[in-house]
């Protein structure tokens, strides 16, 4: 095992800068439970792009909500991950033992006047008409001025004001983006009435932190791309480039959820999965690769790794786990 180790907005626009470095990734899975395919095809992804560039792929543990993690489901997906020669570069990190630099990063988030104090309960935003079609686990909509009488004390979030333009970026396979967020999320919340830091700051902490370069990750993190940018502005960090891999779906076309009991791939055959994973994002393996070492199957991928291959795929359905030997099926 590796050690733990208005009308008249404005617009911004821009891509990491090369004079940055060398390539730095990273696979930031959270502890919600153990490892499924959406989580490897986001490993599997991250992984090939980092080590094709000659670059560094850094593992990242955000455990920064108590109430979602389950015991123990850390240390299965180091596990996973060595079971699968996904082999990270340096120490891992978790978010649970960074508070500090995350409340560092919210204290100058307020000087600069950026925060707002909110003590809007869910209920209220709720019955917002921007909120009323909302898709389930999406952040509801808040509006420049908090819809309720604030609170006093303790109890209220901070949320980030954000400014009236639209943010651009120019995502490597999915190609070029807009996203007004006040408009489509408003003011989003950065720490929680119940003092835990949101993911959104966290995650912008964290790669400035780890000099991440690039950030390879699923679809569904796509529109949290434009929010993540302004906290970069706002804290004068650097912007990655962003590649978004296609999203694993169900049958019924919902995405795959460790918290929502995803199957598990802990005990499928490591050298079908990563052959499976390749499958779903393209890269077109042939057939007798199945049967070949796990070695071979990560030089051959290694070899012949092509993201062009999922250009504007945004979703795909999972194979299917089938058999006593849990092998994989796929189906393009």
């Amino acid at each position: 095992m590796s050690g733990e180790r208005s009308s008249s907005a404005t617009a911004t626009i821009g891509i990491a800068d090369p004079q940055r470095g060398a390539y730095r990734g990273r696979f930031a899975p959270s502890p919600s439970g153990p490892l499924h395919f959406g989580s490897i095809v986001a490993a599997v992804g991250s992984y090939l792009e980092a080590r094709t560039r000659r670059g560094q792929w850094l593992l990242r543990i955000e455990d920064l909500d108590p109430p979602r993690a389950r015991p123990g489901a850390a240390d299965a997906i180091l596990r996973g991950l060595d079971r699968l020669q996904m082999h990270w570069d340096g120490e891992v990190l978790r978010q649970s033992a960074r508070t500090d630099a995350y409340a560092e990063a919210l204290g100058r988030l307020r000087a600069g006047g950026h925060l707002q104090s909110c003590g809007c309960s869910r209920s209220v935003l709720e019955e917002l008409v921007q909120n009323r079609e909302r898709a389930p686990g999406d952040e509801l909509f808040h509006p420049p001025q908090c819809p309720s009488a604030p609170l006093d004390g303790t109890g209220n979030a901070w949320r980030f004001r954000t400014p009236d333009r639209e943010i651009r970026f120019l995502d490597r396979v999915q190609g070029s983006r807009s996203d007004n967020v006040a408009r489509s999320c408003g003011n989003f919340v950065v720490q929680r009435r119940d003092g835990l830091f949101a993911y959104q700051l966290a995650v912008v902490v964290d790669d400035d932190a780890q000099q991440i370069t690039d950030v390879v990750r699923g679809m569904d993190l796509l529109g949290s791309t434009a929010r993540q940018i302004l906290l970069q502005e706002s804290l004068g960090l650097q912007r990655p480039t962003y590649m978004h891999l296609p999203l694993a779906v169900d049958a019924s076309g919902v995405k795959l959820s460790k918290s929502g009991d995803a199957p598990s791939v802990e005990n499928t055959d490591p050298t079908r999965l990563v052959v499976a994973t390749l499958e779903f994002l393209r890269q077109q393996p042939p057939g007798e690769l199945a049967q070949a070492p796990l070695e071979e199957v990560w030089a051959w991928a290694r070899e012949n790794w092509r993201p062009q291959r999922f250009e504007a795929v945004t979703s795909a359905a999972a194979p299917t786990t089938s058999g006593n030997d849990a092998a994989m099926e796929y189906t393009a």
